[in-house]
């Protein structure tokens, strides 16, 4: 069975899943850029509860929401970088595996600068899948496919999550129950369910993998 996602930045334990618990994985690169979506975000646990991390975008040639995910290209707006990693930092301060994994992440941030924000995600995706010990069959999409609103699917035994991993009115998805593990602010505010894999592997290290 394939799966079919959208392109995520730190994606949810929700997406994550999908990579792990699927023999293929299409990640869509010719779709349209949907603001406000895991394509350019993730959400964390903080001390005041879910903090949304947000990447800006731009077009390459100027466009707006309606340009490719594909050619989307990173922009250096608000010193974003500095305000992830601080707030990460923060956020997971106390987790028992932030100092573990610190030098696998901060690249992400520092020392390193992708271009193309579908290249980026790529690599996020890949660093993520060697720290969690997964090694999914992921492709990238060479067309668009139609689907995933409602629209016939164009290939049989293809499940499309496109529209079912997303923050606002995702569709339902009754492959996925989020289970509880150990969060540093639990006592706070209580298990807060799909946050992004950082949520998961800062808190959980090795054993994340069992909860995908």
């Amino acid at each position: 069975m394939t799966a079919l996602l959208s392109t995520t930045y730190f994606g949810p334990v929700q997406w994550y899943q999908k990579l792990y618990r699927h023999d293929h994985v299409l990640i869509e690169a010719c779709e349209s850029f949907v603001k406000q979506t895991y394509r350019n975000r993730c959400c964390i646990a903080t001390a005041q509860g879910v903090q949304t991390l947000t990447v800006p975008v731009v077009h390459a040639d100027g466009g707006g929401q309606s340009a490719l995910v594909g050619n989307l290209l990173l922009s250096d707006h608000g010193n974003w970088r500095h305000q992830h990693w601080q707030a990460i930092t923060s956020a997971y301060g106390d987790s028992p595996f932030l100092e573990y994994y610190e030098d696998d992440l901060r690249p992400f941030f520092f020392e390193h600068r992708w271009e193309r924000l579908l290249d980026f995600n790529e690599a996020i995706r890949s660093k993520m899948c060697e720290l969690l010990d997964i090694t999914p069959d992921v492709s990238l999409t060479h067309y668009y496919i139609k689907g995933g609103d409602g629209a016939p699917r164009q290939q049989e035994q293809l499940s499309d999550f496109r529209y079912a991993i997303r923050p606002k009115q995702p569709l339902p998805d009754a492959t996925f129950q989020p289970r509880p593990y150990y969060q540093v602010f639990s006592s706070r505010h209580g298990f807060l369910p799909n946050l992004s894999i950082l949520d998961l592997l800062l808190n959980m290290g090795p054993e994340a993998v069992f909860y995908l």
